[in-house]
C-alpha cells in the first residue's frame, strides 16, 4: 500500500531514514539498539543533542519540571521559567538581541522571524541565499534552495522570496576574492532588478550553510551583506538553527564575524532534544509586532524551557568551549592527514564541531557512510548532490571518543577506495 512501510505499517512512510536502526536508549555520544548493538552517534539527531543523549543535568531539570507543570499555555498564564530563560538567552546572544519569542521548531521560528520582519518594516519581500535550508513548511520550503527534493510536488509555494548567490569558493573557477565580489555584486543587482529595497523586509542567511554542505560564509561577504542591508533599512536575520549553541566553537556562529543581527533564529541544540526554538530580536522590532498576530499552543512549554536552561548551563560551564575547539582541531587535523593519501577528498571545511568533508563523487559518500555504520559510527551526508559527509557529534565528545570515530572513519575511507 502506498505510503506504508513494511516494518512499521502504522507509521507514514514519508520520513527519509538515514539508517534502519531501532534504538532503545542513548547516553552521551552513544545509542543502543533493540539488538543490544552500540553506536557512536555523530549525527546528534541532526545537530540537536548538543549536550549528548540524556545528559544527567538536563534529565534532572526535565524530571523536576514534569512534577510541577507540563503544559502552561502562555496565552492563559505565564509560568516561572519564561523570564529566566529569556534573561539567560539575553546574556549569551549578541548584544543586539534583546527580546525573545518561544516556539517549537526551527521552521516555525523562521516563519515567525519573517512575520516579525514584515510587521517591523512594513515591507513584503525577503531575500535568501543559494544553498540554504530553512524548513519544510510552505513558506520555509519557498525559502530553501539546497535541494529540489525538499519542495518536490508542493508548488505553488508562497511568493515574495528572492534568491541571492552564496560564494562557492570550492567549485568556482574564479579566485576567492573575485567569487566573493561576484556574490556581493549579485546581491546589489538583485535589489536593483527584482526586489526593491523599499519592498524588502529582510535578508535571511545561515552563517554556516547546513544542508547546503557545511560551508561557512566568507567574512568579507557576510560583512558586505550586513552593510548593504543597513544601507537600505533591510533587516539582517541570522538563521542559527543548526550552527548555534556552541556548535561552531563559539556560542553562535555570528560571534566568529563580530556581527550583530537584527533577528536571530535558534533551535536544534537549544534544549538537548526537547522540541523548542526561539526568535531573538532587537527590542524595538519586537515592540512593533502586533499583539495576537502570532502565537502558538506549545511555545514556551515549561518542560522545554527547563531543558533549555539546563542545556545553557552545561554549554557555558568552564572549559566547555575549550573542549569543543580541541576536539574540532583533533578531527580536522586527522582529516587533513587523510586527505594527503586520498585524492577523492576535495575539501575539508567548517567551524568548531560543524565539519564537512567533500568528495568527488556522491556514491563514494554513501559507501563511506554505510561502511562506517557497519563498524559502529553513525554519520550523515549533506550538500546539494550528497557529496559531503558532515561531522556533528555531541559537543560533549571526549578525546578518546573522537579518536575512536576517526579510526572507524579512516577504515571506511580505505575500504571504499
Amino acid at each position: 500500500m502506498s505510503g506504508i512501510t513494511s516494518d512499521a505499517p502504522y507509521l507514514a512512510g514519508v520520513w527519509a531514514r538515514v539508517t534502519e536502526l531501532d534504538v532503545v536508549s542513548g547516553s552521551g555520544c552513544r545509542v543502543t539498539t533493540t539488538t543490544g548493538d552500540e553506536y557512536l552517534d555523530f549525527t546528534s539527531g541532526i545537530a540537536v543533542t548538543s549536550t549528548g543523549h540524556c545528559h544527567p543535568h538536563v534529565v534532572k531539570a526535565i524530571q523536576a519540571q514534569a512534577e510541577r507543570f507540563i503544559h502552561a499555555q502562555v496565552n492563559c498564564y505565564h509560568h516561572d521559567l519564561l523570564t529566566p530563560l529569556a534573561k539567560r538567552l539575553r546574556e549569551i546572544t549578541p548584544p543586539s538581541i534583546e527580546t525573545f519569542f518561544f516556539t517549537n521548531s526551527g521552521a516555525e521560528a523562521t516563519e515567525g522571524a519573517v512575520k516579525l520582519a514584515k510587521h517591523a518594516t512594513g515591507r513584503q519581500n525577503i531575500i535568501v541565499f543559494n544553498g540554504s535550508f530553512h524548513g519544510r513548511t510552505h513558506l520555509t520550503m519557498a525559502m530553501t534552495t539546497s535541494k529540489t527534493s525538499y519542495k518536490l510536488n508542493y508548488a505553488p509555494l508562497p511568493s515574495g522570496v528572492f534568491v541571492a548567490p552564496f560564494p562557492d569558493l570550492v567549485h568556482s573557477k574564479l579566485s576567492a576574492d573575485d567569487e566573493i565580489d561576484r556574490s556581493i555584486s549579485a546581491f546589489r543587482h538583485l535589489l536593483s532588478t527584482q526586489t526593491a529595497p523599499s519592498e524588502t523586509a529582510a535578508a535571511i542567511l545561515e552563517p554556516v550553510l547546513g544542508e547546503g554542505g557545511y560551508i561557512a560564509a566568507p567574512p568579507r561577504f557576510l560583512e558586505a551583506i550586513v552593510n548593504i542591508c543597513r544601507e537600505h533599512g533591510i533587516l539582517f536575520v541570522a538563521d542559527e538553527v543548526q550552527c548555534g549553541f556552541a556548535r561552531t566553537g563559539k556560542m553562535f556562529a555570528v560571534n566568529h564575524y563580530d556581527l550583530d543581527p537584527d533577528i536571530l533564529i535558534m533551535a536544534k541544540g537549544i534544549a538537548s532534544g526537547m522540541p523548542f526554538a526561539a526568535i531573538g530580536a532587537r527590542s524595538e522590532l519586537m515592540a512593533k509586532w502586533i499583539p495576537g498576530s502570532h502565537g502558538g499552543t506549545y511555545g514556551g512549554n515549561p518542560i522545554a524551557c527547563a531543558a533549555s536552561i539546563a542545556t545553557i548551563e552545561v554549554l557555558t560551564a568552564d572549559g566547555f568551549l575549550e573542549n569543543v575547539n580541541a576536539r574540532a582541531a583533533q578531527l580536522t587535523g586527522e582529516l587533513h592527514r587523510m586527505a594527503t593519501d586520498h585524492p577523492s577528498i576535495i575539501d575539508i571545511r567548517g567551524l568548531g564541531l560543524m565539519v564537512g568533508i567533500e568528495f568527488d563523487a556522491p556514491a563514494r559518500v554513501a559507501a563511506i557512510v554505510a561502511a562506517a555504520r557497519t563498524n559502529g559510527l553513525l554519520l550523515m551526508n549533506a550538500g546539494t548532490y550528497g557529496g559531503v559527509i558532515r561531522f556533528m557529534p555531541p559537543l560533549v565528545v571526549t578525546e578518546a571518543e573522537m579518536a575512536e570515530a576517526i579510526t572507524i572513519f579512516e577504515k571506511a575511507l580505505i575500504a571504499t577506495a
